[in-house]
C-alpha cells in the first residue's frame, strides 16, 4: 500500500469544509480527508456522503471506546457508509477491538480498514503517569497496544511518527501506521507533544500522515498540501 497524506478537515460545519475542499478542484491529486468528531457531530452522515461524492477517500476518525457489544453495533452502522478507514481506542481491550471488527465486516466480507489509537500525540510520559496512572515507558505502552490490535485482527494503529518504525518491527511491515503529530520544520507544534516533519515521518516508516492546521490554516492550503506530498511521498 502506498504512502499518502490525510488532511484533517477539523471544521465545525459542512459549509466551511466544502469551501476548503473547493480550493482543490481541478488539482490532479484529491486529498484523502479525515472527518473528526467535531465535523461529524455537527453534520452527521451527510458530510461523509458529500465528501465521498466529490471523489475523496475518507478516514472517519471517531475513536470508538465502549463495551464490546456497543462498539460492534456502532461499527455495523458505520460499515454502511462508504468510508475507507475508521478507528477505535486500543485501550478498549482486545475483545472490544474484535467486536469492532465483527460489526464493521459486511455480509459480503468487505469492510473499511480498521485501526486503533495507541496513545494520543498530545500525551507525553508525564501525562501518562500523572493522569492515567500508567507508569511504564510510553514506547512500551504503544507497542503493547499495537500488538493487541494486531492480535485482534485490525489493520494498523494510530501512533506518533516517532513510534512508526518500532510498530512495524513489532507487528510486521504490512501493519499500517497512521501518524498525526506532523508539522513542517518552520511551523508551530500547537498542542502536539510528539511531532516530526513529513520527511522525518517518511524515514521512520509512517504509512499515512495526518496533517491538519499546517494545511487547513495555511495562507495557501493547496501549496501546503503539495509541500506535504512532496516531502512525504516524493
Amino acid at each position: 500500500m502506498g504512502k499518502d497524506v490525510i488532511v484533517a478537515c477539523d471544521f465545525d460545519s459542512m459549509e466551511k469544509t466544502l469551501a476548503f475542499l473547493d480550493r482543490f478542484e481541478g488539482q490532479v491529486r484529491k486529498p484523502f480527508v479525515k472527518i473528526g468528531m467535531e465535523l461529524y457531530y455537527a453534520e452527521g452522515p451527510q458530510i461523509v456522503r458529500e465528501i465521498k461524492a466529490r471523489g475523496h477517500k475518507i478516514f472517519l476518525d471517531l475513536k470508538l471506546h465502549d463495551i464490546p457489544n456497543q462498539v460492534k453495533k456502532a461499527m455495523a452502522v458505520l460499515s454502511r457508509m462508504d468510508v475507507d478507514i475508521c478507528n477505535v481506542h486500543a485501550a478498549g481491550t482486545v475483545r472490544m477491538m474484535e467486536a469492532a471488527l465483527e460489526g464493521l465486516t459486511r455480509p459480503d466480507g468487505s469492510r473499511p480498514l480498521l485501526i486503533a489509537v495507541t496513545q494520543l500525540t498530545s500525551t507525553d510520559q508525564e501525562a501518562m503517569e500523572k493522569d492515567l496512572w500508567i507508569e511504564k515507558p510510553i514506547d512500551e505502552v504503544v507497542m503493547h497496544y499495537a500488538k493487541n490490535a494486531r492480535k485482534a485482527g485490525l489493520d494498523g494503529v494510530v501512533c506518533s511518527p516517532l513510534e512508526a518504525g518500532k510498530v512495524h518491527e513489532a507487528c510486521g511491515a504490512d501493519f499500517l501506521t497512521v501518524t498525526p503529530g506532523v508539522r513542517f520544520a518552520d511551523g508551530n507544534t500547537d498542542d502536539q507533544k510528539r511531532v516530526m516533519t513529513p520527511a522525518e515521518a517518511k524515514k521512520t516508516g509512517s504509512d499515512y500522515i495526518v496533517v491538519g492546521r499546517p494545511i487547513t490554516a495555511a495562507e495557501d492550503p493547496v501549496a501546503a498540501y503539495q509541500r506535504c506530498c512532496d516531502e512525504f511521498i516524493g
